[in-house]
């Protein structure tokens, strides 16, 4: 809040998408910083930032819009910049009656970040909610792999059918399930199309196992492709690969993708396999362009 504080101290009126490239300068950031997004893949994480740092100083009066979509620092935002502060934080903003309403508000609104429990934090809501939907998804793929492991070898060939399937791969789910579940002959436990158009067919190994699995396996499957012409498989576990085996995947020409229970877990959340949904929030924000005069 502080640099924001300070590139406003010309007393001009300046965008939010101006003030993002020039504090972008500032901190010299990366092109790489620059485009660092969210987890949810929505925004930019340095935008978020700038964002909210801009929100919380006109909640404290420091800044204030002026027209839409620009804002200028106020007569007691250049008094507090003139008195050079080591750092502005949400603890310092408390000394604003207008930042302590909106500190109370707060309190009531569990969309907004908790200031009272860590008036020191860097992030901003959208972090604070996307790292608890993390966590929250983290519980919930240890508890698919528990689910798995204590199905049936049976049951992990149809889950795999419904992942791929939802995926959109095989086509419909009787056309994929025609050719999964084979006995595993030479190493593959069947295949299915890449395409709805059947072009081109990927090769697949499912394994429901506790252990590791390890390079031979691998070998084994590759094999097997070489034995059906084939240059892509896939192979799925419940359990995790050796390092031997995902180094050896990766020297081999043909396309091989390792699959590995907590992969697997991720993309049955991902697809809605073997979940269904409890909640959902929506999310939103200004519309900056909407509010940019001529």
């Amino acid at each position: 809040m502080l640099p924001l504080l300070n590139l406003l101290a010309d007393e001009q009126e300046h965008s939010l998408r101006g003030t993002i490239d020039s504090l972008s300068e500032i901190f010299a950031l990366s092109d790489e910083e620059r485009t660092k997004l969210l987890p949810s893949g929505k925004q930019s994480r340095f935008a978020n930032r700038v964002g909210w740092a801009k929100t919380y100083l006109i909640k404290a009066g420091l800044l204030e819009t002026t027209k839409r979509g620009y804002f200028k620092i106020t007569e007691q935002g250049l008094k507090i910049w003139n008195e050079h502060p080591p750092q502005i934080n949400t603890k310092f903003l408390q000394q604003f009656p207008t930042f302590g309403e909106f500190q109370e508000q707060n309190k009531k609104d569990l969309s907004s970040p908790n200031l009272e429990s860590d008036t020191n934090s860097s992030t901003t809501p959208e972090e604070e909610l996307e790292s608890a939907f993390q966590k929250l998804n983290q519980t919930l793929a240890s508890d698919l792999i528990e689910q798995i492991k204590a199905g049936s070898p049976r049951f992990f060939e149809i889950l795999v059918v419904d992942l791929l399937v939802k995926m959109g791969y095989g086509g419909t789910r009787k056309d994929a399930g025609q050719v999964i579940g084979r006995s595993g002959d030479e190493g593959v436990d069947g295949l299915i199309n890449e395409d709805r158009l059947g072009l081109d067919v990927i090769y697949i190994q499912a394994k429901r196992w506790q252990n590791p699995v390890g390079r031979p396996e691998i070998q084994k499957f590759t094999g097997a492709l070489e034995g059906f012409r084939a240059k892509k498989g896939i192979f799925i576990t419940s359990s995790s690969f050796t390092n031997d085996a995902q180094e050896y995947v990766e020297r081999i020409d043909k396309k091989v993708i390792l699959i590995d229970g907590d992969k697997l877990a991720q993309l049955m959340i991902e697809y809605n396999v073997g979940v269904s949904p409890v909640v959902s929030y929506e999310i939103k924000k200004v519309d900056s362009d909407y509010f940019m005069e001529e």
